[in-house]
């Protein structure tokens, strides 16, 4: 009798649990490890939700359990520290994990060298700083709110802007529900002229309008300098500021420099068009923790993780039963901007870039959507 084929996921976010279900749907019998520090699901969309009330921790953190029982998924609670064997040795805080198949969906880090970075909060570092964002805007009386994100110099894609542009509409609603709106000044800011031109020219344009109307006032173009305890500094000027969310670029996991896997410039894993991890044989890489050829727009969002997901579980597969993997993935940025009441739609191909303007539609499309994904997980 043949032993099962053994395939380890690094990971327990959108593309590790995509890449479980993908995996799934192909073949049953092979052998899944899956690690990761909990057996959690955190739905870090929703987190632009929890500062207005509309999300709580509960319903944004969804246990894995079942799905890894349905999907007869092994679980091992614990950090990855290293790769050994051209990959086939994963190296744990638990011990070590041999296997025939990697993919590491272990996500991004974000980098915190800016000075005085510890006087922002960085939202998409989890439902923690969501509710710290809810905790400040309660107990403030007025001031400035400062929001704004910068991109990793070495790694185009590595960005994670659509979130402040929700917490900054979000913020300014929830204020005028609040009827406080007029005791704060709201401030975007960003190195860019051209904030969010990965969603396309059109969407610049509606963002900055949005603004204007809104009342927010931008600082663009400047190269951040650092951050104190109440103000923002660029080499354009300064601001005061009573509260600073910041969204700074990403690059690699940490453990990543404990491997011989092939880097970008970005520090992130330097994979081919198939997912695979470039001179590595049986590694692939999917979501946030990959470098992947294609438009320096490419979007590091669960949408993309799902669909990398899909073409390197059919590659994983191939691969292991001596065929060669042939599965490459669309490029396709799909999102809803959300300002609570109401949303903007942006979607962005190779060949197609539009935006449907502000409606409740998009709004309730949004959290229709939510449940629908995480469904298949509870």
């Amino acid at each position: 009798m043949n032993t099962p084929k053994r395939i380890t996921i690094i990971g327990a976010g959108f593309g590790a649990l995509s890449t479980v279900r993908e995996i799934r749907q192909r073949d049953k019998t092979v052998d899944i490890t899956l690690i990761a520090p909990r057996a959690e699901l955190h739905y870090l969309p929703g987190i632009i939700w929890i500062p207005c009330g509309l999300r709580t921790r509960e319903q944004l953190v969804v246990p894995l359990a079942n799905f890894f029982t349905r999907m007869k998924v092994r679980h091992l609670a614990a950090e990855v520290t290293g790769l050994r064997e051209g990959g086939r040795v994963v190296d744990t805080t638990a011990g070590e994990v041999q296997n025939d198949a990697l993919v590491i969906a272990s996500g991004g880090r974000f980098i915190k060298k800016l000075p005085g970075i510890e006087h922002a909060i960085t939202p998409c570092e989890g439902i923690a700083a969501a509710e710290q964002i809810r905790d400040r805007l309660r107990s403030m009386q007025g001031g400035t709110i400062a929001v704004g994100f910068a991109g990793n110099p070495n790694e185009p894609s590595a960005v994670r802007g659509g979130p402040m542009f929700e917490f900054l509409f979000g913020i300014d609603e929830q204020l005028k529900r609040e009827g406080r709106r007029d005791k704060f000044e709201l401030v975007f800011f960003n190195p860019s002229k051209e904030p969010g031109n990965r969603l396309g020219p059109k969407a610049v344009q509606h963002l900055l309008d949005e603004m204007a109307r809104r009342n927010i006032r931008t600082h663009l173009g400047h190269k951040m300098v650092r951050f104190e305890a109440d103000k923002v500094v660029t080499e354009g000027g300064e601001f005061a500021a009573n509260l600073i969310l910041f969204m700074p670029g990403m690059t690699g996991n940490l453990w990543f420099d404990q491997t011989e896997l092939t880097r970008s410039p970005g520090g992130l894993l330097k994979a081919d068009a198939l997912c695979r991890v470039e001179d590595a044989q049986h590694v692939y890489v999917v979501g946030d923790s990959g470098s992947f050829p294609g438009p320096d727009w490419m979007p590091k969002q669960a949408h993309m993780a799902d669909l990398q997901a899909a073409a390197a579980a059919q590659n994983v597969l191939a691969g292991l039963r001596g065929q060669t993997p042939d599965a490459t993935f669309k490029v396709e940025l799909i999102c809803i901007i959300d300002a609570i009441s109401q949303g903007t739609l942006v979607w962005r191909t190779p060949v197609r870039n539009f935006i449907l303007p502000p409606s409740r539609l998009f709004h309730w499309a949004k959290r229709w959507f939510e449940g629908v994904y995480l469904k298949q997980y509870r």
